[in-house]
């Protein structure tokens, strides 16, 4: 739909970005680096990461 007074159209709907699956295989590669790193710092980051994720993965 287009405002007509000043002849702007309303933004595009947005399209999701990651389907279920993404959340998922995105984890998993989470998960296998987490078992790699050594470095604490990085593994926290890699272990909010994962949670975030986990969050929007439907049970």
């Amino acid at each position: 739909m287009s405002d007509e007074s000043t002849g702007q159209k309303e933004p595009a709907r947005a399209r999701a970005l990651f389907s279920t699956a993404d959340f998922k295989l995105l984890r998993r590669a989470l998960e296998s680096h987490a078992k790699a790193t050594e470095d604490r710092e990085e593994l926290a980051k890699i272990n909010a990461l994962h949670h975030r994720l986990g969050t929007y993965t439907p049970s």
